[in-house]
């Protein structure tokens, strides 16, 4: 008979590898048995994913996280919620938090969220809610010029010597950041409002998105970009299948990046990309992602493969800004790319502006953002890691003033813009920088955390999704196909100024199509 199991407790890190066992296709049964506990206790985990995961994310510390048993609630949960929003959103931006300033906060949200009682927030309490969440230091400085460039050369330093103990090479170094994009801004002869860009006297609605590039040093391996709407199947989509996109899309009710999105992002896409472009350079599938402190960035303890070799490593939050590759001319050129795109498109097709903006749909947007960013040189993101490492070799020549889609370009596009031929410099220079400071997480005022905090959300945000996701698909099939490509052709064939690529490429849609016939047929 054998004897009874021995009470096992599971640390927080050992909750985040059985979750992740799970996803990966894992049974509560095996987990049970290697780990020595109940399949009972599996289960919980599983139901308790989300929570466990958002915890983590909010930890400073691995090493803590590796002896950390439990996730005791404060007595004050609502203000623990509070705080915690408002710390991440100071560490994002590099602002200074200090003790006193902690306490102060606390102090005004306890009163502000109508909690009863007295409350005091002593050294005591800053102790523990440091504990609850696994927080290093409270003490974030912010010390302007002399102090963040110390820091700038203390980080570089520090990371340099990092990668040279990893043996990593610029191929296994990348950055990743996100930007909010106003997809359908277009330009005026007045002014341009950031979320309303007003079109030849005509106001649009907001049209916002936000998009992650993600790159190596070398700029030779860009990653689809990752971009977040507000609708799962938005309008435009019709019967398009996501995986088929230009970009690897996702959802969001206020089209924001965040934790349970950007993990995702890490594990399914991240992770596997990189693996096949090392393999494909026969080098170690090792790498490192670097990342700002933004609140929607998972920890460490949370971006991490499964044997460890690909994990994320982060920017100290008073030097982000200053030295961040994307931030360095990488995300302003591939909007300028796209902002110039869209123009050049409007006057290739013939159309007027407002006739042009009104048919612009997210999934035009998409490919042309797509676009855009392949246009983005390699040696744009090598330039820009040059503060992190200045030895890096640049793989593309130096001719730097064709990189930059100048305001003197878009001038003269727009010479040709019906509508817009008068348009000044200073309104096409705040045009293309109409969302440069746009974050891609949401920045809420002390009122929306107290809302958060309290557990309300914007439900109409949510049924403003449901009624664009209730659309009704259409299956093209592919002898419907084949009769569109035929159409196609026969009118290349009887214009003459149709260059012979255009029909060329045509020609091979049309025999993928046939082949693809032929196969379903044969299937039968």
């Amino acid at each position: 008979m054998s004897g009874k199991r021995k009470r096992v407790v599971l640390t927080i890190k050992d909750k985040l590898d059985i979750i992740k066992k799970l996803e990966d296709g894992g049974s509560s049964k095996q987990l049970a048995v290697i780990y020595g506990i109940g399949e009972t206790t599996v289960r919980d985990i599983r139901k308790n994913k989300e929570k466990i995961i958002t915890y983590a994310s909010s930890s400073d510390s691995t090493s803590l996280l590796a002896k950390r048993k439990s996730m005791k609630p404060s007595m004050y949960e609502e203000l623990d919620r509070a705080m915690l929003e408002w710390f991440n959103q100071q560490r994002a931006k590099g602002n200074p938090v200090s003790g006193p300033i902690c306490a102060k906060r606390a102090e005004f949200f306890f009163y502000a969220l109508g909690m009863d009682g007295d409350f005091n927030p002593s050294a005591g309490w800053l102790t523990r809610f440091k504990q609850r969440h696994s927080i290093r230091e409270i003490n974030i400085r912010n010390e302007r010029v002399h102090g963040d460039e110390t820091a700038v050369e203390d980080f570089c330093n520090n990371f340099r010597d990092f990668i040279e103990r990893e043996n990593l090479q610029p191929e296994q170094i990348y950055n990743a950041d996100e930007t909010g994009l106003f997809w359908k801004c277009l330009p005026s002869r007045t002014s341009v409002i950031k979320g309303k860009c007003t079109v030849s006297g005509h106001k649009s609605i907001e049209e916002r998105v936000t998009v992650m590039c993600c790159a190596n040093a070398t700029g030779l391996h860009k990653l689809k970009l990752c971009v977040v709407g507000k609708a799962r199947k938005p309008r435009s989509f019709k019967s398009t299948d996501t995986s088929n996109l230009p970009v690897s899309y996702f959802s969001q009710k206020g089209a924001w990046m965040d934790l349970s999105i950007f993990r995702q992002w890490f594990d399914k896409i991240f992770v596997p990309q990189v693996r096949e472009h090392l393999r494909s350079k026969g080098l170690q599938e090792k790498a490192v992602l670097l990342l700002d402190n933004s609140p929607t960035h998972p920890n460490e303890n949370v971006l991490r493969s499964d044997d460890g070799q690909i994990f994320a490593k982060y920017l100290p939050p008073n030097v982000a800004s200053l030295i961040q590759p994307s931030d360095q001319g990488v995300i302003a050129t591939m909007k300028r790319n796209y902002r110039a795109g869209l123009l050049q498109n409007n006057l290739e097709e013939g159309n007027d502006l407002k006739s042009f903006w009104k048919k612009l749909t997210l999934l035009d947007a998409l490919y042309e953002i797509a676009m855009a960013w392949n246009l983005v040189k390699p040696v744009t993101i090598s330039r820009a890691w040059k503060k992190i490492l200045p030895t890096i070799e640049e793989k593309e020549g130096l001719d730097f003033d064709e990189e930059d889609i100048s305001v003197a370009a878009v001038a003269t596009i727009l010479q040709h813009t019906k509508g817009l031929e008068n348009v000044t410099t200073e309104n096409i220079e705040k045009w293309l920088e109409v969302d440069s400071t746009e974050p891609g997480y949401e920045v809420l005022s002390d009122s929306e955390i107290i809302r958060r905090a309290q557990g309300q959300t914007d439900e109409s945000s949510e049924n403003e999704e449901e009624e664009i996701e209730l659309i009704p698909e259409r299956h093209v099939n592919h002898a419907a196909a084949l009769q569109w490509t035929e159409n196609l052709l026969d009118y290349l064939e009887q214009q003459g100024d149709m260059i012979l690529p255009d029909r060329l490429v045509i020609r091979k849609l049309r025999a993928t199509i046939r082949n693809k016939q032929k196969m379903t047929n044969s299937s039968q």
